[in-house]
């Protein structure tokens, strides 16, 4: 950030000119290529989810989210009922657009008009959604919307600075790390040091064309595999 200077010769900040609030995200769902994103719904969702989230042999998908597993169906749709009354978090269940089930939900969250910051988190994806082209193109759909639709100038991500797979994925998504909050939570009886990654408007246009040649049809082979890795797509082009 480029500094300028006041009247008494201290750096400040540049202008923002017209800025104004930015709306908030709408409960609206959300169209992908290879999945919608659906405001999160107990009747539509929490079954598809329950038996997406069953497929995984134990817990520890949830061992950095703020809930455990729920124990069984009933208690899932009591979670996802709990988590679809929020507004904020704003949660969305993950729909495979080819089967028509969700297979996992993420949320916007800590949404601040004012500044133009919102954060996407409780990234809560099944064994049907990870490493799939559904999951990138899901945090896609959300940046996007933040930033083209909506024009928020910051998205960030935070995770346990434990949690060395969030912290890949954030870094593979075009996220910048930024640095770690030192006991900056407590949660399951437990301290969390916070590690903080962020995404500016700035950035977005070069982010987003990376997601966008990713995800294009022609990055993946007849049984779904990738041709090339998105970090490839950030190299400079020859």
């Amino acid at each position: 950030m480029s500094a300028r200077h006041n009247e008494y010769g201290q750096s400040i900040g540049p202008l923002v000119p017209g800025w104004t609030a930015r709306p908030l995200p709408p409960r609206r769902p959300v169209e992908g290529r290879y999945c919608t994103l659906e405001p999160l719904d107990a009747a539509r969702h929490a079954d598809d989810l329950h038996a997406a989230y069953a497929r995984a042999s134990d817990g520890r998908d949830w061992t950095y989210l703020f809930v455990e597993r729920p124990a069984d169906l009933a208690s899932t749709r009591a979670h996802v009922e709990r988590a679809a009354q929020s507004a904020d978090p704003l949660h969305f269940a993950v729909i495979d657009r080819q089967g028509g089930r969700a297979v996992g939900t993420l949320a916007l969250m800590r949404i601040e008009p004012a500044h133009g910051a919102i954060e996407v988190g409780s990234v809560t994806f099944s064994r049907l959604l990870k490493r799939t082209p559904m999951s990138t193109e899901a945090q896609y759909l959300l940046m996007k919307l933040a930033f083209d639709e909506l024009g928020y100038r910051r998205y960030e991500w935070k995770c346990d600075n434990f949690n060395e797979p969030s912290k890949r994925a954030a870094l593979r998504l075009g996220f910048q790390f930024e640095g770690i909050f030192r006991q900056a939570i407590i949660y399951k009886g437990r301290s969390r040091d916070t590690a903080w990654f962020s995404i500016t408007d700035g950035e977005w246009p070069a982010v987003r064309a990376a997601l966008e040649r990713w995800l294009a049809p022609e990055n993946f082979d007849a049984q779904g595999g990738q041709r090339m890795a998105l970090d490839r797509f950030r190299l400079p082009r020859s």
